[in-house]
Order: structure tokens, then C-alpha cells, then sequence
């Protein structure tokens, strides 16, 4: 472990060259650890990589000159999902003492942040991108978690599911973000609502979210993505 210590992840991944494989990476759905360590590598990885992230540390960002307005590619889990943004509503709930719905009206009334962040994918391509939204510490703050929260599920409209840390989604530039390169957020990037931040690998960023459940155990799926083997923490 003394590698571990002396380099961040952030060093970590620059070494790897952005190609999505590094020690603790999972490359292109082959991840590295699980045929030597199987399930053990799950919790090991989330010790390690929770050491190592900086949960109170802003990322450096980038000038609005360095946008890269056509690098983002359009991935999609199974197509994009039609969403009447009139009828939209964002549950909020799990081991909460406030749950809530929300309309994307009563979102985008609340306190709104911008960040121009790199948008990493674990295939290997990476894109600057101005992201504006809600940070989720302030959904999170609103549903007033109980004590014992320590995951965070986001699920989609076209049935994408992801997991992260409760750190990571309290993480000052984890935005559900409605709006992308100072316009509206596109439909095919994940409108009305979706994760962006610059701390997790690109299929962390769930699109089209319908529902944030707060909970103290995860549960056996823990993610589309990460159920067929890539890495479950995804940190940058």
C-alpha cells in the first residue's frame, strides 16, 4: 500500500493515461482486482478510495474558453426516455425523515451552482463541460437523512441504476444538474435532470433521473454497470 499513499487517485488516473485503467480502475468492464480478490475487492476498493477522497475539497475547474462544446458523446442505456417535463417529479426518499417529490420548477428554485469540470468515461474519452444545477447536499439537507445513511441509489427513467458513497453525493460539486454549456440540459444528455461532478467516472453520472433513495446498507444491485463487474466506487 505504500503506492497508495504518496499518489492520488487523480494521479492514479493521469498515469493510466485517461484510458479508464489504473491500479484500483476498472478498464473497459475488465475489472483488474475481481479475478484476483472476487467480492473482497468491493470493500477494499471503498476504503481505500474513501481515504483518498477529499469530500470538503473543491476539484480545480477549468475557464469557460476550454469548454469542449462537441466532445461529450451520447451514451444511452436503452435509447432516450420520453419525459413530459410538466409531469416530472423527483422522488426523494429511504431512510429520511422529510421524503419528498419534487417538480423541476421547485428544483430550479432552489440555489443554483455552475462548475466547468472534465467529464472522464471509463471507454477511454473525456470532454469540458459547464454543468448548472442543484447541488445534492441541498436535496439531501431538505429529506434530512437519519444518522445512519451511508449510500446514496439514483434510478432512471429508462431503468438505469447506480450507487455511490454518501461522501461523494455530498461532495460540494455533485450537482443533479438542468442545465449544460449555459442552455437548457438536451434531452439526450440526460434532461430534465442528471449527475454531474467531477469526482466520479462518466457511468456514475446517471441521466433522467426519476428517484434518489437514501440508505444505511446497500443492497445486492448495486448498479447496472458495476453488476457486471466494473468498479463499484468509480473515484477520479
Amino acid at each position: 500500500m505504500p503506492l497508495i499513499h504518496k499518489l492520488s487517485r487523480r494521479q492514479l488516473l493521469q498515469i493510466s493515461g485517461l484510458s479508464g485503467i489504473s491500479f484500483l480502475l476498472s478498464g473497459c468492464g475488465v475489472p483488474i482486482l475481481e479475478d484476483v480478490v472476487g467480492e473482497v475487492s468491493e470493500p477494499l476498493n471503498q476504503k481505500v478510495e474513501t481515504l483518498l477522497l477529499k469530500s470538503h475539497q473543491p476539484v480545480p475547474e477549468f475557464s469557460k474558453s476550454q469548454i469542449q462544446p462537441e466532445a461529450l458523446i451520447i451514451n444511452s442505456f436503452r435509447g432516450t426516455p420520453v419525459i413530459d417535463p410538466s409531469k416530472y417529479r423527483l422522488v426523494v426518499d429511504g431512510e429520511v425523515n422529510n421524503p419528498l417529490s419534487l417538480s423541476i420548477a421547485e428544483i430550479q428554485a432552489l440555489p443554483m451552482t455552475e462548475m466547468i469540470i472534465r467529464h472522464v468515461c471509463v471507454e477511454g474519452w473525456a470532454a469540458i463541460v459547464q454543468w448548472g444545477g442543484v447541488r445534492l447536499q441541498e436535496i439531501v439537507a431538505l429529506v434530512q437523512p437519519q444518522n445512519n445513511v451511508k449510500y446514496v441509489y439514483f434510478q432512471s427513467a429508462d431503468g438505469y441504476y447506480s450507487s455511490w458513497d454518501i461522501a461523494s453525493a455530498l461532495h460540494p460539486q455533485t450537482l443533479l444538474a438542468y442545465q449544460k454549456n449555459g442552455e437548457t440540459l438536451p434531452k439526450e444528455n440526460g434532461a430534465p435532470l442528471r449527475l454531474a461532478s467531477p469526482i466520479k467516472l462518466g457511468y456514475k453520472q446517471s441521466k433522467w433521473i426519476t428517484k434518489i433513495t437514501l440508505v444505511s446498507n446497500l443492497f445486492p444491485l448495486k448498479g447496472y454497470w458495476e453488476d457486471q463487474g466494473y468498479e463499484w466506487f468509480a473515484g477520479l
